[in-house]
């Protein structure tokens, strides 16, 4: 897409905002107004667009406005009817990378323990969703009562958050850290570096592999936009 504009700008409209590209909104593909409700999220918005493609008559892509995707499927996808959203992201508690550990070598399973158990502990004090670990490849069912309790947690989110944990609960692995990450308790690097744990273990242990760390970089960039959506649209 070629840069038609000069300078992109939130205007508040109402009791929520526009993104002015030269007096024009930026539309979804619905054709409806993106309209963020936060001025903060918004401002964010219109200076990536201010960013993209450099200047009028520039290239860019979709890739340079990430924030922008984001707000489109909260407002487009997710506002409509959040039920969807909510059912895939409560169908990461029965398989939380949290509740799967190793059966060895020791000092792994030592680490998973001591990083992982206390977001599980975090789960069933805060959340009410007491989730069970397993060790090996053996699948463990987890408590009803505590899979209705991640539902509820999830629903409790205004849109604008379930599309940051639609980000970032798929590179997590884990709905329990996307859950902590949602309520402040956890900050994007932290809950990179715990989802990544087994990877950089191995890493230590028999050396990086470029393909891995390239995949791991990938992750944390996408978990760290999360993270950055999750404050922008939060309460001012």
């Amino acid at each position: 897409m070629r840069r038609f504009w000069d300078k992109a700008e939130a205007a508040a409209d109402a009791d929520s905002y526009a993104i002015m590209l030269d007096g024009r909104p930026v539309r979804l593909p619905s054709g409806a107004v993106l309209r963020p409700a936060q001025a903060r999220l918004a401002e964010a918005i219109a200076a990536e667009w201010q960013r993209a493609g450099g200047a009028p008559g520039g290239e860019m892509s979709f890739a340079d406005v990430p924030l922008t995707r984001l707000a489109g499927t909260a407002q487009q996808r997710i506002a409509p009817d959040p039920g969807p959203t909510i059912q895939a992201l409560a169908a990461y508690a029965q398989s939380d990378l949290l509740c799967y550990r190793a059966a060895a070598p020791e000092a792994l399973v030592h680490r998973q323990a001591r990083a992982w158990q206390p977001w599980l502990d975090w789960a069933a004090l805060e959340l009410d969703a007491p989730l069970r670990s397993t060790s090996g490849v053996m699948p463990v069912t987890q408590p009803p009562e505590a899979l209705l309790a991640i539902q509820r947690a999830l629903a409790a989110h205004a849109p604008e958050r379930l599309a940051a944990l639609g980000l970032a609960v798929p590179a997590l692995g884990s709905v329990v850290l996307g859950l902590a990450m949602a309520a402040g308790q956890l900050g994007a690097a932290a809950a990179h570096g715990l989802a990544a744990l087994d990877e950089l273990f191995q890493a230590e242990h028999w050396g990086e592999d470029s393909e891995a760390a390239a995949r791991r970089a990938r992750i944390g960039g996408e978990i760290a936009l999360a993270a950055r959506f999750m404050e922008l649209s939060g309460p001012q």
